[in-house]
């Protein structure tokens, strides 16, 4: 039950990651800027984030095992897509197809979770599918670079197209079918959607993680390229570490909201300092700091997987009929945070002619001040229940009705 999905998510995040180690050959190959790459990279995200909520409708009525088989077999089929392109548009066209053959990859193996394991075993095994799926991003530094070499950056697409496929198939064969659940899900995200307290939390949440994925999935390797001036060894390098901090951070982070949790500490305020420390790391970067540049890069990486805290908030938001629907509500916003900062900051980037192939370092500390900026803006949004005085209104859930919400009067310090 658990490992096939935990398979799926794996290859999920060595498609996010992998562009960052064949950025060059691609570039290479088919003259591509970076507002060229960017895109390129980006779309798996708009696939990906279009897919979610048609996918946790579907998740519902038909269970995670056809409704993750099938959208793997689109994974396949974009990667070898990919792999035989021969000109640009076909590789957006393959990368679309990657971001939509694994959008169900955490869904679906959460969904597998409720179902088929004990409710106390769930936020362990949350967490342990998290850090597993995380070596995919560990397999796409050194290990792809490898074969990077061997059999270039078509075969390597060619391999991921068969593991898709078999990926497909063992979870066909291996896992059971689920009883449908009761199709609730329209109404459900409204509900979602219409609740305030979510959009307090949605800014911040899609900001941080989204920049994180954004920048671990492209960005990072044409900074130490350009800007810190290392060689493909000592980008890979960085890579491999900043795999490591994701599986690390994933672990860390769902052990510090069990350890606060039991001593009366909501998953908000270690959300809210994340996200401060990764503001302070993209500064530290910015700035030029003299701080080895492993230490604010692995920050960046281990905030990719702060959806340990934002799903612990929802959880606290909404009953558990409505929670995988609430979560797929706010990866929709994650994935599309992800896309515009990938996209955007690459349009930035070409902004300034590069030197002798190189982007001159304004071009990106001009990009990432944009990206940390939205994320200050956001950070104060999500910190203004702190910041006002005390007595605020608030939004409360009207048990009588799950649809809608009403405006309580006073209430207690803390909780507005």
């Amino acid at each position: 039950m658990f490992l096939p999905f935990v398979a799926a998510y794996y290859l999920a995040f060595l498609f996010r990651t992998i562009n960052a180690t064949i950025a060059n050959p691609l570039a290479s190959e088919f003259g591509l800027g970076a507002g060229d790459l960017g895109l390129l990279t980006s779309v798996y995200f708009l696939t990906f984030a279009a897919a979610q909520i048609p996918i946790a409708i579907l998740l519902d009525r038909y269970g995670p095992r056809r409704i993750q088989c099938a959208v793997l077999v689109a994974a396949a089929l974009g990667a070898a897509l990919f792999a035989v392109s021969n000109n640009y548009f076909l590789l957006l066209g393959g990368r679309a197809l990657i971001g939509l053959g694994v959008a169900a990859a955490l869904t679906a193996g959460l969904k597998a979770l409720v179902l088929w394991f004990p409710a106390e075993r769930i936020p362990l095994l949350n967490g342990l599918m998290i850090m597993l799926g995380a070596l995919g991003a560990l397999t796409a530094t050194l290990p792809a670079a490898n074969l990077l070499d061997s059999i270039g950056w078509r075969g390597l697409f060619e391999l991921l197209a068969v593991a898709s496929a078999g990926c497909a198939l063992i979870i066909y064969v291996v896992v059971p079918e689920a009883p449908a659940a009761s199709d609730a899900t329209a109404n459900s995200i409204t509900t979602v959607y219409a609740d305030p307290r979510f959009w307090r939390l949605a800014p911040l949440s899609a900001t941080c993680i989204g920049t994180a994925w954004a920048l671990q999935g492209l960005w990072v390797a044409p900074w130490l390229s350009d800007v810190e001036g290392l060689d493909r060894t000592g980008v890979l390098r960085h890579l491999f570490v900043m795999a490591v901090a994701l599986g690390v951070g994933a672990l860390l982070l769902g052990v510090a909201v069990d350890w606060l949790g039991r001593r009366g500490v909501g998953p908000r305020v270690p959300l809210g300092v994340v996200a401060v420390v990764f503001i302070a790391a993209q500064l530290t970067l910015i700035f030029r700091l003299p701080i080895p540049s492993y230490l604010p890069w692995a920050v960046v990486a281990a905030v990719c997987t702060a959806t340990v805290l934002s799903y612990a908030i929802l959880a606290e938001y909404f009953p558990k009929e409505i929670a995988g629907r609430a979560n797929a509500a706010l990866n929709v916003l994650h994935i599309g945070g992800a896309f515009f900062v990938q996209y955007m900051t690459g349009m930035v980037v070409q902004l300034w002619t590069p030197i002798e192939g190189h982007y001159p370092e304004v071009a990106y500390k001009t990009a990432f001040t944009v990206n940390v900026g939205l994320q200050v803006a956001a950070g104060i949004w999500f910190a203004l229940p702190w910041i006002l005085p005390r007595g605020r209104t608030r939004w409360r859930y009207h048990a009588a009705h799950s649809s809608c919400y009403v405006l309580s009067g006073r209430v207690r310090a803390g909780h507005a």
